[in-house]
């Protein structure tokens, strides 16, 4: 059963199937944009944001190749752009390893 909001359901099966593995990738992703973009606030922390930022790249678009709907795909790209955002910082504040 979807949770609603004023009537309006709030799910990501919006065909009425399960989508375990889709759904699995929008949550990683959507957890690591939010860790990349929050991380990208504090300077020293670089390193966390350029990994979890690449990583958050990597699940959001292979998400985006085997996504199957509208919702899925809509959580992804707010999430991947969030990802990209704390990885281009994380790069431009030292990178990767330092």
């Amino acid at each position: 059963m979807a949770t609603t909001f004023h009537g309006l359901p709030l799910t990501l099966n919006t065909d009425g199937h399960r989508h375990p593995r889709e759904n699995t990738l929008v949550g990683l992703t959507a957890v690591l944009g939010v860790l990349s973009f929050t991380t990208s606030f504090f300077y020293d922390l670089h390193i966390l944001t350029s990994w979890t930022g690449l990583f958050g790249i990597i699940t959001g678009l292979w998400g985006q190749f085997v996504s199957v709907t509208t919702a899925e795909r809509f959580v992804l790209v707010v999430a991947l752009g969030a990802s990209a955002v704390g990885f281009y910082l994380g790069i431009a504040r030292g990178g990767l390893w330092g």
